[in-house]
């Protein structure tokens, strides 16, 4: 009787956690926050949530130990509360892909026009940007990268891009990335590239993939 009882409590515990994650609002929160810590305001603009919903959201986040906060002034930011959680995203993510036909569909069917992007390896792009022969562009937010980013990695966020073609070398080929596969903006910058022109495809993962299969990445020193 008293294994069935501990069994029963650790299993409780062990939902709080497929409970906190069992919304998608939650879920791209915490893919977010894979890229740094945010503010609640942050958040909420790039979720497409108003400040309400997602301070809802992050508190069942929080209440799961998954997150941490702290402030500053006015501001309250959020952040991973261990780098394990990552972990258990991007695990949970390769599972769901692999196992629900949904996910693969609905990756086609949004990306149906999109030109052939066959990105390099992890391996052949770093020894390629060691040596120079390709310009690798991070096209997420400016504050994304500099809390961590891909060795040789240039910041250049998408919503800057046509201001700044004049200065990406157009004999190099270039490589784009940004959060991750199901992230667009990464599509949309070689898309824009190519039909200008340049000879560019975009690289799968973002920073915590590229960390998670054991490649560097370039952190911001705490403060």
């Amino acid at each position: 009787m008293r294994s069935h009882i501990f069994k029963d409590q650790i299993y409780e515990q062990f939902a709080r956690i497929g409970k906190a994650v069992a919304s998608p609002h939650r879920l791209e929160i915490l893919d977010l926050l894979c890229q740094g810590e945010k503010t609640v305001e942050e958040i909420a603009a790039h979720s497409r949530l108003d400040i309400k919903n997602a301070s809802a959201h992050l508190k069942v986040l929080r209440s799961a130990r998954l997150l941490e906060s702290r402030r500053n002034g006015k501001n309250v930011f959020y952040r991973l509360a261990d780098p394990a959680v990552s972990a258990f995203w991007l695990s949970l993510r390769s599972l769901a892909a692999r196992r629900l036909t949904e996910i693969r569909e609905a990756v086609d069917a949004y990306f149906e026009r999109a030109p052939d992007m066959q990105p390099l390896d992890r391996k052949t792009l770093l020894t390629k940007a060691r040596r120079g022969d390709v310009v690798v562009l991070d096209v997420r937010p400016a504050d994304e990268f500099a809390t961590g980013h891909l060795p040789y990695a240039r910041s250049l966020p998408l919503a800057e891009l046509k201001h700044e073609l004049s200065t990406l070398p157009r004999r190099k080929e270039i490589v784009a990335y940004c959060r991750g596969p199901y992230c667009v903006l990464s599509y949309e910058a070689v898309e824009f590239l190519r039909r200008r022109g340049f000879r560019a495809t975009r690289l799968d993962d973002g920073v915590p993939e590229w960390e998670s299969a054991g490649f560097p990445v370039l952190r911001k020193a705490a403060s």
